[in-house]
């Protein structure tokens, strides 16, 4: 009798750099030839992944199959198509995509994606050749379509939840039609409430039916009179039932921890600090801060995503010099304090492990739900400087002009084009973890 397979969360060692076992870039752009991956997330049973790219489309990496099965038998893999397209272009820019929670290649039904593009309805992709199967819209008051800028599906995966400015519109995804508004302030000339646009949303994981709490984050900085990340629950509509922290900065991403659900991390612009909550207690301090230390400020507006693992024990997030920090959090499970007085040190935590995995800003990383396996996509925008008047003049691309103005000559330049920006490293990479074999 053949002994039963137990399947365990992976294991990720952080004693030493994890083997670089695939790179590879994303394919030319003859329209765009300065493209890379914004961020990459992992199809929820880890088959494929898919990347947000510059050029306004989401593409799937080409990933080897045996690499991302390599810990489970074969007996319990059903053979799958591979998707038809491997490239999903939009007509506009693309502000989030979400995985369907459940969704696999081999359930051709549950194998979509939700996208969101700038002034369009939210958009239901069939994954394996990108055919709309349903659409969302969201509409203001000027009649005009707004693209969400951020996305997410509640934990019974029933409902898609769209954040955009001042408001959350709730799908259900059971019964056709269109969306339930929660206002997130009472009105725009109103201070209170959750202000400006609504960029990140997070369902903590629980399985116990009375405790449906969702974070949502704001890109307006906190305030004198209320934080900008506020608890909600889905039975209570829009009135907050909490609010979280007090950092003066725009709220950039929002998750729960997968095991210890009643944890909440938050990254906001421009922080090399990720912040922590144990929403058991007091809210007002963070529980955690978690540093990346760049030995410089961070000077970009880019959105540097984070990732924790199935099991909960470790974060990882890029920065903009091309390292990849991990982070153990096994030590954030302690005891709440109802002493808001009682503030952690804010020198922060540093990175159990450290290092450099490209040559541009990490986007993202994304670490993969069965087997222990980490991905990284580099890539940002640089506008390189002109040097001297003299290279400036020669470039083919300026056209001069010389106008009067009274009694004087004025020579004027202009650029007949638009300055480009350019990329360092738009790889992607696949890392396995040393105490795996």
């Amino acid at each position: 009798m053949e002994s039963q397979y137990i399947w365990k969360p992976p294991t990720f060692d952080t004693s030493r750099q994890p083997t670089l076992v695939r790179e590879a870039h994303l394919p030319s752009d003859p329209d765009l030839h300065e493209n890379f991956a914004r961020s990459a997330k992992w199809c929820p049973d880890g088959s494929l992944a898919l990347a947000h790219c510059e050029n306004r489309s989401l593409q799937y990496l080409d990933l080897p199959q045996d690499l991302l099965n390599a810990t489970l038998p074969q007996s319990a893999l059903a053979p799958f198509d591979p998707p038809k397209t491997g490239i999903f272009p939009r007509a506009a820019p693309i502000l989030d995509f979400i995985w369907y929670p459940r969704a696999t290649p081999r359930d051709v039904s549950s194998f979509c994606f939700v996208a969101s593009v700038r002034e369009s309805p939210v958009q239901l992709l069939d994954a394996s050749d990108g055919r709309l199967r349903a659409s969302y819209k969201i509409v203001d008051h000027r009649e005009r379509q707004i693209g969400p800028h951020s996305l997410s599906f509640n934990f019974s995966s029933d409902k898609l939840y769209c954040g955009f400015e001042g408001a959350i519109e709730v799908f259900d995804l059971n019964y056709p039609g269109e969306g339930t508004r929660l206002s997130t302030t009472p009105s725009k000339k109103s201070r209170d409430g959750l202000k400006g646009i609504i960029s990140a949303l997070a369902f903590c994981p629980s399985h116990d039916p009375s405790y449906r709490l969702y974070a949502a984050g704001s890109l307006s900085p906190s305030s004198a009179n209320s934080a900008n990340i506020a608890l909600f629950d889905e039975d209570t509509g829009e009135k907050p039932v909490g609010w979280v922290g007090d950092v003066k900065a725009s709220v950039m991403q929002l998750a729960f921890n997968p095991v210890k659900s009643h944890i909440l991390y938050a990254s906001f612009r421009r922080q090399d600090e990720i912040y922590s909550w144990d929403l058991r207690g007091s809210t007002a301090t963070p529980l955690q801060t978690f540093r990346c230390d760049n030995g410089s400020r961070l000077e970009t507006n880019q959105k540097m995503k984070f990732d924790i693992d199935l099991g909960g024990n470790l974060m990882g997030v890029g920065d903009q010099n091309g390292n990849v920090n991990i982070f153990n959090l096994g030590d954030s499970g302690a005891e709440p304090t109802d002493e808001a007085d009682e503030a952690p040190s804010f020198g922060g935590t540093a990175p159990t492990l450290k290092y450099h995995a490209h040559d541009d800003a990490v986007g993202s990383i994304a670490f993969h739900p069965l087997n222990p396996l980490l991905l990284s996509v580099s890539g940002s925008r640089h506008f390189d400087e002109v040097d001297s008047d003299g290279e400036e003049s020669s470039d083919s691309s300026v056209e001069s002009e010389v106008t009067s103005r009274g009694d004087a000559r004025v020579f004027i330049r202009r650029h007949r084009h638009r300055p480009q920006p350019s990329f360092r490293d738009n790889s992607f990479r696949l890392w396995r973890s040393c105490g795996e074999k």
